[in-house]
């Protein structure tokens, strides 16, 4: 791009932005969406305001050959929201983009596969980390962020703040999940989070940040070798088992919803009114569901 092109180009972008910021996106929205408008701006060497169709075709037809059908999907509608809000034009070729419907199952460990899988990590924060990601079906987001008054041990449930699409919700706490962050914590007493930054406790106490994300990834898939599990294993995984074994434990799916913070076309969790009752037989399902795991908390702090 000349000179003219860039800076009418910077212009549009930083309109693109402040509008997904005014209409309340999420920041990974936020992300994506821009770099949907850099992207193509980047393969064309121009502004993309007055690209024709042929040339929006030509896009999305080297965009399938190079990335994935997500990836095709969030640029699509990512220029759509650009085009309505920025442009003011319509957006009347999106159907020229239709990705396959795909039904893809992940991989799922088995509650001795969970086992091996904890007993075989040799730190204790990886220990705990993968306990309490499973044991409560959590979100790597929502694991890394907790912090230590989140943690309600009268009631034995934990906060979960600002989820997907920042919405709060409690899950229960299971006793053996309260007793390995008890233990993991005791090691750094961070004041503020459960899983600090730090290569050691000195480190981990003064952090001012969580753990990293792409680091608790890369461990994963090496604890899983080094376990000898060859599944595609990642950290969210682990919140697909946790489902997967309460329903083999016999909970029922409206309780399930609303321990996941799932959210569903017809009744969402936020609407889903349990029991006392019903509540306590989560309580009692999930704490037995965990408990028969046989964990040994040793891991190298």
């Amino acid at each position: 791009m000349n000179k003219t092109q860039q800076n009418k180009f910077n212009s549009l972008y930083q309109k693109h932005v402040s509008a997904l910021q005014r209409q309340g996106k999420a920041d990974s929205t936020v992300n994506v969406y821009s770099r949907a408008v850099r992207r193509i701006a980047e393969f064309y060497d121009q502004c993309p305001d007055k690209l024709t169709l042929d040339q929006l075709k030509d896009y999305f037809t080297a965009l399938i050959q190079s990335h994935s059908w997500s990836t095709v999907k969030v640029d699509r509608n990512g220029l759509q929201f650009f085009y309505k809000h920025v442009l003011n034009k319509d957006w009347q070729w999106v159907e020229i983009v239709k990705p396959p419907q795909k039904k893809v199952l992940p991989d799922i460990l088995t509650i001795r596969e969970i086992e091996r899988l904890i007993n075989g990590t040799r730190e204790l924060r990886y220990q705990t980390f993968i306990l309490v990601v499973y044991s409560m079906g959590l979100r790597l987001g929502e694991a890394l962020n907790l912090k230590v008054g989140d943690i309600d041990k009268e009631r034995m449930k934990v906060h979960i703040r600002m989820g997907k699409g920042k919405k709060d919700r409690f899950v229960t706490l299971p006793q053996v999940s309260l007793m390995a962050m008890r233990k993991y914590w005791s090691t750094h007493r961070n004041p503020s989070f459960i899983f600090p930054a730090g290569k050691n406790p000195e480190q981990r106490h003064t952090a001012k940040q969580f753990m990293d994300r792409g680091g608790l990834q890369k461990s994963i898939r090496v604890i899983c070798k080094d376990c000898g599990i060859n599944k595609h294993i990642y950290v969210h995984s682990l919140r697909h088992c946790y489902g997967a074994h309460l329903v083999e434990s016999g909970l029922n799916l409206r309780a399930i919803q609303h321990e996941m913070g799932h959210k569903c076309p017809k009744t969402t969790a936020i609407y889903t009114q349990l029991t006392d009752v019903t509540q306590q037989k989560t309580d009692a399902i999930i704490n037995r569901m965990i408990k028969r795991l046989n964990i040994r908390l040793d891991g190298e702090v």
